[in-house]
């Protein structure tokens, strides 16, 4: 069973940075990795998705403000957040899903439907 755990979050103010990791049980580490974000009036959205390889994916909505990596020696995942806004507020996952269980290629690398694993999150609050 793999296991997911986010850092804890934090509070910051608009144009502030927050950086969240993310370790997992998965060893060795093939997994595909994403953040995604939730508040109570939005459905779970995708941020930011990582390839094993270190392929990245964005939402347009944090292009060139959310950097997602990984380290596979330490089973970590990151999200560096920088310019925050308070849209950005929100409960952050950290989701995995196995290779050979989606297509990479089917645009769906964002949806939340498309990985097996979340954490329990983390809050992320950006006041103006």
């Amino acid at each position: 069973q793999v296991q997911l755990q986010e850092s804890v979050g934090g509070s910051v103010q608009a144009g502030g940075s927050l950086r969240l990791s993310c370790t997992n049980s998965m060893h060795p580490h093939p997994y595909r990795m994403a953040w995604f974000r939730q508040t109570p009036e939005k459905e779970r959205e995708g941020v930011a998705s990582i390839s094993p390889a270190g392929y990245t994916y964005y939402a347009d909505s944090v292009k060139g403000r959310f950097t997602i990596s990984r380290d596979n020696a330490r089973n970590t995942l990151y999200l560096e957040m920088n310019n925050l806004k308070p849209e950005d507020t929100g409960m952050y996952y950290c989701a995995a899903v196995s290779p050979g269980s989606y297509n990479p290629y089917d645009g769906r690398l964002l949806l939340p439907e498309t990985y097996k694993y979340f954490g329990q999150g983390t809050q992320v609050t950006v006041s103006s």
